[in-house]
């Protein structure tokens, strides 16, 4: 039954039977097949099917939200099962909001150093990238805003507040000051996150509250494509504080608290309210209560 119930999971990712029978690992028939006797155990049509995928019937998705459960829950018994045998172990998969990548590695290392049998994997994802993916259980946990926008039934360690910066030459007109305001910022050429960003929606918001309008000159998925483009000494961008200290300030290039208002976002670990929670979920939210115990105290 979880081999099935795992095919109607790859299913509702990939919307195409050929790429779900390669996620599983089998061929289409054998996917197919069993989906088909899915239906037969349940006694209803899961799948709409033509010459193509086309979608699923309401019975579907309603089974589709009991697979993610059951499955989720199976694997989350096979680990504990062998944390008790063998201690924790395992690999952990953590998708990141562009801009809370520097913050990982201060979760992931003492984590390691406790837990060295662990490997983890680490994504770069949208806020809702990072929803979908822990849904379809594609991930364990999220680094993520957890006051902008709905995040859904998960459970929330809250780390640290975003402070933005407007990040640019020395030498550009605002370059010499202590701090700019958001009315300020809105006059300038600036490099920005795609707008699939929260980052991004929260920027543009604050400029438009200031009677700007966000129409950036160049816009990426990435904050390294951003903070190379600023280090050149001919861009500006703006950029929570923790990004252009862990990519690193230059003599040339400034970092300017951003004010009137101060804007603040709580970024934090998201992991799925799920009872009992999985060891290796387990023992991350008890890692990152200790990181934000210690990020308190700064």
């Amino acid at each position: 039954m979880l081999d099935k119930l795992e095919y109607l999971m790859a299913l509702a990712r990939e919307r195409h039977f050929g790429h779900a029978a390669l996620a599983c690992g089998v061929t289409q028939p054998t996917l197919s097949a069993g989906i088909k006797q899915l239906e037969e155990t349940l006694g209803v049509l899961l799948v709409q099917r033509g010459s193509r995928f086309i979608g699923f019937t309401p019975e579907g998705e309603r089974t589709l939200e009991w697979a993610r459960r059951i499955v989720g829950d199976a694997r989350a018994m096979r680990q504990e099962i062998k944390a008790l045998q063998h201690g924790l172990a395992g690999q952990l998969r953590i998708a990141a909001i562009p801009t809370a990548l520097p913050m990982v590695a201060a979760l992931t290392t003492p984590f390691r150093a406790r837990h060295p049998e662990v490997r983890f994997t680490i994504r770069s994802c949208t806020s809702i990238e990072i929803l979908t993916r822990m849904e379809q259980l594609e991930i364990d946990a999220g680094l993520t805003y957890l006051d902008n926008e709905p995040i859904g039934r998960v459970v929330t360690v809250p780390l640290y507040q975003e402070h933005y910066r407007l990040v640019t030459s020395a030498d550009a007109p605002l370059g010499s000051r202590d701090t700019v305001t958001w009315a300020e910022v809105a006059q300038v050429p600036l490099c920005l996150l795609t707008p699939d960003m929260q980052n991004r929606r929260i920027i543009d918001e604050l400029l438009r509250g200031a009677g700007g309008d966000s129409q950036p000159t160049l816009e990426s998925n990435s904050m390294i494509v951003l903070f190379s483009h600023v280090r050149t000494g001919r861009w500006a961008s703006v950029m929570p504080e923790k990004i252009a200290e862990t990519l690193g300030l230059t003599t040339t290039i400034r970092s300017i608290p951003i004010v009137e208002p101060e804007a603040l976002h709580s970024i934090g670990l998201v992991v799925p309210a799920r009872e009992p929670m999985t060891s290796l979920n387990a023992a991350l939210v008890a890692e990152a209560r200790r990181l934000a115990a210690t990020l308190d105290n700064i």
